[in-house]
């Protein structure tokens, strides 16, 4: 039988495509969230500072307090999203394997109650586990990663070891 039996062909435009989507929807989202609190750190806060050191002493002026430190939170929010885009922006997806699990993963688990679990594979800040978006960083996410369909996967949890089966994996490089 040959090698490639059951490959199916994929351009590079193909997995350029789902590349630049993948990275453009997590661009956006970060890029948009920067530019509403960097308008927060440069317009609104600076307000409500000087509101505050209208009423008086600054020692004991909680409003003052709450948005001096408030703009710390900003600001630090602001570097670790830039830092995040910057990484993402030097992603290379190409990178991610075509036949075990990885980012962009959509994974199908049988627990050992015979439950199917159908998981995929996200970066921590699109995480949410009720949508079934887990982290690649998480316990399982990172049980999961470099997986193939057909393989038990074991989830070291502080409740003891999980085990399960990879019945179906699906990986960024399958979408159209």
């Amino acid at each position: 039988m040959s090698p490639w039996y059951g490959v199916t062909k994929v351009s590079i435009t193909d997995c350029a495509k789902v590349d630049f989507l993948v990275k453009d929807r997590i661009l956006k989202r970060f890029t948009d969230e920067i530019a509403a609190l960097e308008r927060e750190l440069k317009i609104d806060l600076p307000k409500e500072i000087q509101r505050a050191r209208e009423h008086g002493d600054l020692r004991e002026n909680a409003e003052y307090k709450a948005a001096k430190e408030r703009q710390g939170i900003v600001d630090a929010r602001i570097s670790m999203l830039k830092r995040r885009v910057s990484d993402i922006q030097l992603m290379n997806l190409d990178r991610i394997p075509h036949d075990r699990a990885g980012f962009g993963s959509t994974v199908h688990l049988r627990d050992s109650d015979g439950a199917v679990l159908i998981y995929q594979l996200v970066m921590p800040e699109d995480a949410d586990a009720e949508k079934g978006m887990i982290s690649t960083a998480s316990p399982i996410g990172r049980a999961i990663l470099n997986k193939e369909a057909g393989d038990e996967v074991k989830v070291v949890t502080p409740a003891g070891t999980k085990k399960f089966e990879l019945l179906k994996l699906s990986t960024i490089h399958d979408a159209e």
